[in-house]
């Protein structure tokens, strides 16, 4: 904006730009307030990365849910009974399309319509949409998510072959007849060397440093769900039970090539993918260190051994950018934005940010705490001035430590995360202090215009808008 302009009068609107699961939670919490927004989607429908038509999505097809049903999932609209405990992609993205018929949120969006430019402009935000049009906002969401800008280190030397990251990656298709290096072992890496063990001619998986692998399964319930239902113990006690109990379950990793873990157990995010110690047990994926440079047709790792390789896969993770905001709006660590709660800017009234969170715990329920959180804020602006005053005190100010009993490894990734139980307790906490109702079973109910976690059939809007 000009300098000596006057800013025109905002809207009583909150813009939400995008429209995946942490969107379409914001969503819901505004439209149950009556709270009036304006939601933009770049693509033809809902479901952010989840849709693998979505451009540029890193989703693939062997993908799975990283998080069980039973502990997932959207406030008071679980998943379909019939879903197995680790749902496919294709059935998250059944969900949250079914979420957003459900509560009649498909009405609010543009699609097709993507967000150019976001400022400040007085008292509101004016953002710019494609193809130039300007409109000006109460208050600004940008929930656009947090894998959409690769990571891609570079190493020294010539390769022969092909190197790409593993947002390019859709199919085990494209390692047949190939030797395949995967670079990383997060859990997309993991699970693509497990694509890349069971179809190329040959499969390696490069890692800096050691994991403690966790089942998916503990005792025959998925992992998150025994943790967070299971008894609590303090981490003192946890620590070591979990310890002794994963090396009576997974035994020693170094047997199979992997380096011994580095750090101790919940010092890292979880890798939760012991079929990759499967493949490593039968031969069918060698791990290798830390990659030193290219040589031609092969590459070289630090011990000095060297591999003939076709296909270089990066799975090295991804920065966590608000490209249509200017970069210093936000504060910046290790390639994401801090911001109180992880949601609200301290520096920019009514500029909010949902889903960049690190996490050990599912998103889903998270996102919904959160909208419920901006929501209330939003109400009090023009309700309760003082409480929101009061809130605006709390993000200018409040600085709370939200990694509980957790002391994770010096990594970008690991720059705020939170320890979901603690994060859980102090806003609930705050909640209470404020005096803002609780999330509590149907609460959503009186905006919900189609019954039942299933979706049902599209409209023909929608079927054109997918098509």
């Amino acid at each position: 904006m000009a300098s000596g302009a006057t800013a025109a009068t905002p809207s009583p609107t909150v813009c939400i730009v995008g429209a995946g699961p942490a969107g379409l939670s914001i969503a819901r919490a505004l439209k149950a307030r009556g709270i009036a927004y304006e939601q933009f989607e770049r693509h033809c429908d809902v479901g952010g990365i989840w849709d693998m038509s979505n451009p540029g999505t890193p989703m693939y097809r062997s993908a799975h849910f990283i998080s069980s049903r039973n502990t997932s999932g959207f406030y008071d609209f679980p998943m379909p009974t019939d879903y197995p405990d680790y749902p496919s992609n294709r059935q998250i993205l059944d969900y949250t399309r079914s979420f957003a018929r459900a509560f009649g949120l498909y009405d609010a969006i543009r699609f097709g319509t993507a967000v150019e430019h976001a400022e400040q402009d007085g008292d509101g935000w004016s953002v710019r949409l494609a193809g130039g049009e300007t409109r000006r906002y109460t208050a600004l969401v940008c929930a656009t998510g947090v894998n959409w800008s690769p990571r891609l280190p570079r190493h020294p030397g010539t390769f022969n072959g092909e190197i790409r990251h593993s947002v390019s990656y859709k199919s085990a298709d494209e390692f047949r007849g190939k030797r395949v290096l995967v670079i990383g072992a997060g859990n997309s890496g993991a699970d693509i060397a497990c694509d890349a063990a069971a179809n190329a001619d040959a499969a390696f998986i490069s890692v800096r440093r050691g994991y403690h692998f966790i089942p998916k399964h503990i005792f025959g319930v998925p992992a998150d769900e025994f943790g967070e239902k299971g008894p609590q113990m303090p981490m003192w006690l946890e620590r070591p039970l979990f310890t002794a109990l994963l090396k009576m379950v997974v035994g020693d990793v170094t047997r199979w090539g992997l380096p011994k873990p580095d750090h101790r157990l919940f010092e890292s995010h979880p890798l939760l993918n012991t079929q990759l110690l499967h493949y490593l047990q039968h031969g069918d994926i060698g791990a290798r260190g830390d990659v030193e440079r290219y040589d031609g047709d092969e590459v070289v790792f630090r011990d000095g051994t060297r591999e003939r390789i076709d296909l270089v896969l990066y799975a090295t993770g991804y920065d966590m950018k608000i490209p249509y905001v200017p970069d210093d709006y936000f504060d910046w660590a290790g390639g994401r934005p801090q911001m109180y709660l992880t949601a609200f800017n301290r520096r920019h009234r009514n500029l909010f940010g949902l889903g960049y969170l690190e996490i050990n715990s599912s998103a889903y329920t998270l996102f919904d705490r959160i909208s419920h959180m901006v929501a209330q804020y939003l109400e009090d602006q023009q309700q309760a001035p003082q409480r929101a005053a009061a809130f605006d005190a709390l993000i200018r100010d409040d600085r709370p430590v939200l990694s509980g009993p957790l002391k994770m490894v010096d990594s970008d990734r690991h720059k705020g995360y939170l320890d979901a139980a603690t994060y859980k307790r102090y806003i609930e906490t705050l909640r209470k202090r404020m005096g803002w109702p609780a999330l509590v079973p149907g609460c959503y109910d009186r905006i919900r215009v189609a019954a039942g976690a299933t979706a049902p059939a599209a409209s023909a809007a929608e079927q054109e808008r997918a098509a």
